[in-house]
């Protein structure tokens, strides 16, 4: 599970609208000067997001209310997939079936790449809109107390 802190911005009566600010993490790591994370994580950091988490009683909450969103790490993966995956899919398939074709006019394998690349992004915008409501993709607040870590007291030994 991905976590993420925010803050609650406005409350409707089915989701909470909740803010987060991206923080660069990258900042005490040694490679940072031959890294490009870095070099985003600099020009990108704290910016704000704003999300729409549905939730059943949103009468607990108020604006200003911190919360801990999560994300399963299966969502992040699956959707990275179709989102990079299907469109580089249809663009090699595209330009393999025009490298097989007998046409001198025009270079079909181009031609036919670049319509398999648009036609993965017109699949995955379909896909997107047909499963935007599902559970599976959407975050959800976690308890405070919920955050899967334990606490470990460390003692000093006894001489």
């Amino acid at each position: 599970m991905l976590y993420e802190q925010g803050v609650v911005v406005a409350v409707a009566p089915d989701a909470l609208w909740v803010e987060t600010v991206r923080a660069s993490t990258c900042g005490a790591c040694q490679a940072k000067s031959a890294c490009g994370h870095h070099m985003i994580n600099q020009q990108q950091s704290g910016q704000r997001a704003r999300l729409r988490v549905p939730i059943s009683d949103s009468s607990r909450y108020q604006v200003g209310d911190p919360v801990t969103l999560g994300l399963p790490e299966g969502a992040l993966m699956r959707g990275a997939l179709w989102v990079y995956g299907l469109p580089l899919l249809l663009l090699f398939l595209g330009a393999l079936i025009g490298s097989s074709l007998s046409v001198t006019a025009f270079d079909a394998s181009a031609v036919l790449g670049v319509g398999g690349l648009l036609a993965g992004f017109v699949i995955n915008r379909v896909l997107s809109r047909r499963s935007g409501h599902n559970q599976a993709y959407q975050p959800a607040l976690v308890s405070s107390g919920d955050d899967g870590c334990q606490v470990i007291q460390v003692q000093p030994a006894k001489k």
